[in-house]
């Protein structure tokens, strides 16, 4: 079974928007192990069935959900829970599977001592990096690569989101020595019609495994 992570630079870069192109263009089921901020908008699952139409079996339930805008482990202290990482663990899937990542990034604290890179590096799935196109986004995209070369975990590609900035893709594919795959450009309105659109600009299933596999 194929699996991708899919992590973002920092939060609200739009991973739930990347999943939704590459789960149409690749077929793909879906996974949010940690759902939190339930208070201030929708499941990320309910957005992702939204926007790709795949069925409820297709979308594996959240292992913890929680209703702050928080870290994860500040999320569960609010509710007097806590994350185990050693339940998180992925169901069979025939199709290939994305599991997005919690918001803030790869250094945000699941419990009082694992990190989300922590529980990565244990999975070593390949990762897909989400990322602003915008002011800043060379830095932060440059560290999160970093950070996961340092753990040996491959990398996929990169997804930019908002505004197209072939300056800042360039010095990423150049710096970070890691294709950019998709440019989410800025959008009006989000509908599924628009997911399919995006994702044929996704390249070929074959294409970024075969990349994540040369860069390990």
């Amino acid at each position: 079974m194929t699996r991708f992570y899919v992590t973002g630079t920092d939060t609200g870069v739009g991973k739930t928007l990347a999943c939704a192109c590459l789960a149409t263009a690749w077929d793909a089921d879906y996974w949010k192990p940690v759902q939190t901020g339930l208070a201030e908008k929708p499941a990320d699952t309910a957005t992702i069935a939204a926007l790709t139409g795949l069925p409820a079996e297709r979308l594996q339930k959240p292992t913890y959900a929680f209703q702050a805008p928080l870290a994860p482990v500040a999320a569960a202290a609010l509710e007097e829970s806590e994350i185990d990482p050693a339940t998180l663990t992925p169901a069979y899937s025939p199709r290939p599977l994305l599991i997005e990542g919690p918001g803030g990034g790869l250094m945000v604290p699941l419990d009082c001592s694992t990190l989300a890179i922590d529980l990565l590096g244990v999975w070593r799935f390949p990762t897909i990096v989400v990322a602003r196109s915008g002011r800043g986004t060379i830095n932060h995209t440059l560290l999160t690569i970093e950070a996961l070369r340092s753990r040996k975990i491959p990398i996929a590609g990169v997804v930019m989101n908002g505004p197209l900035n072939a300056g800042n893709r360039a010095a990423i594919e150049k710096h970070g020595g890691v294709p950019v795959i998709l440019e989410i450009p800025e959008l009006p309105k989000v509908t599924r019609a628009v997911i399919e659109e995006l994702s044929h600009a996704v390249p070929p299933l074959g294409e970024i495994v075969s990349e994540a596999v040369a860069a390990a």
